[in-house]
């Protein structure tokens, strides 16, 4: 659904819809956070957060970019959900601003009380709650409610994670519980998106086999998912819960292959979700396998981070600009760039954990592929996002609006 700029809008178009300042310093600080924390995970610069370079690292990609990204596409999706006006003009400025001050909080809370970088970046995901669930009320659109109360868990992560790091020295915890709230988004949303999306196009573009709609099976089993993130949570280490993350994993990959994601090929914007969600399933068989000892804990939580949450995020904002902005739904040659340096990205931070003796050369390709995938969106969308045309991207969609959210 092209969402257009009211025409009683009067403001900056960059805040005129969700999507656009948050899919655009999402990409811009993600590529950023990642061009800092190589030299400091060698040693060769030293932060100024009162968090530990990992912990730093993980915090700024967890609850930092991720966030962002969230409510870009829920202030998105809810006035399709709800049929209300977009949340825009100093309302959005306000939380954008919330956002940026939470980022400087945590990069520079060596100067200041542990707290008070808490109160400022925990301030932005609550504030995004609250907005959101006066929306959904107002529009009495109450079967999404749980995407909220999804987002308001990763609100209790952040705040666990700022404890944890005053109390303990570092996080744990709070980590595993981000990450799950994470891994249960895409199961949710993904799993709504990308079989629908693939439907609409293999009907008009290639007819024959069609995926299989949400139902009671893939509820089924993003509830499993659930519990067996829970125990994760809770004692990653167990042998019981490393059988249910294996058997999870299966479930997905049943899931998966229901979404006939294999005759989407032609179509990048349509293939990457599916290769997005791949690495779901591959997370939960690494953790899995972490969980009896037979690989390191972080091959499965970068398959999940790296690879299903840098993947999935970059496939949907792609994605929501290109439909959101008039443009034409298919993937240009910068477009497929910057998903083959995210996919690049995702394999080889995981083969660096799996592959010890190469982790240096492995770490380096992982870093440069992110930013070039994230620094390439900024590049190549931000003019778009800023209500700039361009004339290698403003290509009109013939015909009647196509789905994007």
């Amino acid at each position: 659904m092209h969402m257009a700029i009211p025409r009683n809008y009067q403001g900056w178009t960059v805040l005129a819809n969700g999507f656009r300042p948050f899919f655009l310093l999402g990409a811009i600080q993600a590529a950023l956070a990642i061009l800092i924390w190589l030299p400091a995970f060698y040693g060769e610069l030293k932060l100024s957060s009162a968090f530990a370079p990992r912990d730093w690292h993980v915090h700024e990609m967890l609850y930092g970019y991720l966030p962002a990204i969230v409510t870009g596409f829920l202030f998105t999706a809810i006035p399709n959900w709800t049929g209300r006006l977009p949340i825009r003009g100093l309302p959005l400025a306000t939380l954008v601003t919330v956002w940026l001050a939470g980022r400087m909080a945590v990069t520079l809370s060596a100067f200041g009380p542990w707290w008070a970088a808490l109160l400022i970046d925990a301030s932005f995901l609550l504030l995004v709650v609250l907005a959101a669930a006066r929306e959904i009320a107002a529009g009495r659109n109450w079967h999404n409610l749980p995407v909220v109360a999804i987002v308001a868990v990763l609100c209790a992560g952040n705040v666990a994670f700022h404890v944890e790091v005053h109390l303990r020295g570092s996080a744990d915890y709070a980590i595993r519980t981000g990450v799950a709230v994470i891994v249960l988004l895409l199961a949710l949303i993904g799993g709504r998106i990308t079989p629908s999306f693939t439907r609409n196009w293999l009907v008009k573009h290639n007819p024959g086999r069609l995926p299989v709609p949400f139902g009671r099976f893939d509820m089924a089993v993003v509830l499993f998912s659930a519990l067996s993130l829970l125990g994760w949570i809770v004692a990653p280490d167990s042998a019981p819960i490393g059988l249910a993350l294996a058997a999870a994993g299966g479930l997905h990959v049943v899931r998966l292959a229901r979404w006939a994601g294999d005759r989407t090929l032609r179509e990048r914007l349509l293939a990457i979700l599916h290769i997005g969600y791949a690495f779901v399933p591959l997370g939960f068989l690494l953790n899995a396998a972490a969980s009896f000892g037979w690989v390191l804990p972080s091959a499965g939580l970068h398959a999940w981070m790296t690879g299903a949450a840098g993947v999935t995020t970059l496939a949907v904002m792609t994605r929501a600009t290109l439909g959101h902005t008039g443009q034409a739904l298919t993937a240009s040659i910068a477009t497929q760039t910057i998903y083959l340096a995210i996919v690049v990205a995702a394999l080889t931070r995981i083969c660096a954990v799996l592959a010890p003796a190469y982790a240096e050369a492995l770490l380096h390709v992982a870093a440069f592929a992110w930013i070039i995938a994230f620094a390439g969106f900024a590049l190549a969308f931000g003019p778009l996002l800023l209500g700039l045309k361009l004339r290698a991207l403003a290509v009109r969609r013939p015909g009647a609006a196509q789905p994007v959210l």
